[in-house]
């Protein structure tokens, strides 16, 4: 028994020691891996960084936020072409003609013409709407002003005249929550010379004001005042052909306006823009015709007149302005009339005496992206 015994004793003893043996490969192994893992660093775990701050962006001015500006620049040159488109009237009109030809009026002699002095006034008022153009969202302009001039025939044929316009613009750009004001005084020179039934006339003007704007930021009002200029001349002939009480004048015409404002920077408000000088120009001609017939009247002339002209703005550079906030800046285009359009207007002239008359004029312009009403009420005296 004790013999059978020993075997199993030796059995045990071998398969402790497998276990031991196994145990110690696996332990073994353990330390090579972790080993390993620690001496690779493919394996090695390192610190993710901290994520750095996104900077907050440099707020940018768009291209509506001085549409103001835009809107006053082009009030400048629209104001300096209907000046010297009136004094260019008043050296050409049908009416003022025939006075010149006949100064005692009804078919009197010229020969009878006798140097003469002029003085008129007039005030008027003028509506005007721009459609909107890109990116620019449109405006209405009032004006009101009034003129006043003298004139004299220096020469038989030859007559020339001194005048000045006075005028107070109001400017809306109700979509962008933008208003401007322009104060603007022109002098202009005009004159005059008639030879046969032909006459040459002639206008130049220079014109200086205030632009005084507003800007609804959202956090209060944005304001700036800032210089503004008009320089323009205007060259004019037309033929004189009349038939009894009847006329028919045709006429063609060369102008060039250029409109100038300053640099300036906005006040108040959330984000005030600092603004660069601008300039704009137009060059356009026009031809057309004057009809008119005049009517005696308990020895009082009253004179009716329409006339129509096709307008070609063959030149426009509509400048651009640059705008800035902070370091951020953009450039904005300026803004302009449509290449071709019409205008037309009608005048009712009665002289009360030989020297002395009063007249209405109404002057449209019609555009594909803007449209003028004018309504004018004057006063000339001659001596």
């Amino acid at each position: 028994m004790r013999c059978s015994s020993q075997p199993s004793r030796t059995r045990q003893m071998i398969g402790f020691d497998r276990v031991r043996g196994i145990a110690a490969s696996v332990a073994i192994a353990l330390v090579l891996v972790v080993t390993m893992s620690a001496a690779t660093p493919g394996f090695a775990q390192t610190p993710t960084p901290a994520a750095s701050p996104t900077p907050t962006p440099s707020p940018t001015p768009v291209s509506t936020s001085i549409a103001y500006d835009r809107s006053a620049g082009n009030s400048a040159l629209d104001l300096g072409s209907n000046f010297l488109e009136r004094l260019g009237n008043q050296a050409s009109n049908g009416f003022n003609r025939t006075t010149r030809t006949n100064p005692g009026g009804g078919g009197a002699s010229a020969s009878t013409e006798d140097p003469r002095y002029r003085t008129w006034f007039e005030g008027y008022g003028m509506s005007v709407r721009t459609d909107p153009q890109g990116d620019f969202v449109g405006d209405r302009r009032k004006t009101v002003g009034g003129v006043a001039g003298f004139g004299a025939r220096v020469a038989p044929g030859v007559n020339l005249g001194f005048s000045v316009d006075q005028s107070h613009t109001d400017v809306d750009v109700p979509l962008a929550l933008q208003s401007a004001t322009l104060d603007l005084t022109q002098i202009g020179f005009n004159g005059s010379i008639d030879k046969g039934p032909w006459t040459w006339a002639f206008a130049v003007v220079h014109g200086f004001g205030k632009v005084r704007s507003s800007r609804d930021t959202g956090l209060g009002l944005a304001t700036a005042g800032y210089r503004a200029a008009v320089d323009g001349a205007l060259t004019e002939i037309s033929y004189y052909w009349t038939k009894d009480q009847m006329r028919i004048v045709p006429k063609g015409a060369l102008e060039y306006v250029r409109a100038t404002s300053a640099a300036f920077q906005e006040a108040g408000g959330l984000d005030p823009l600092n603004v660069g000088s601008t300039a704009l120009s137009r060059a356009r001609i026009m031809i057309g015709a004057e009809i008119g017939r005049y009517f005696i009247i308990d020895q009082k002339i009253l004179d009716l007149s329409a006339y129509g002209k096709f307008v070609d703005n063959f030149h426009q550079d509509l400048g651009s302005v640059q705008v800035s906030l902070g370091a951020q800046n953009i450039v904005v285009p300026g803004i302009g009339e449509s290449r071709y359009g019409m205008d037309a207007g009608a005048s009712a002239s009665l002289s009360l005496t030989s020297v002395a008359r009063l007249y209405v004029n109404y002057d449209g312009k019609f555009r594909n992206e803007l449209t003028s009403h004018q309504g004018t009420v004057g006063f000339e005296y001659k001596w």
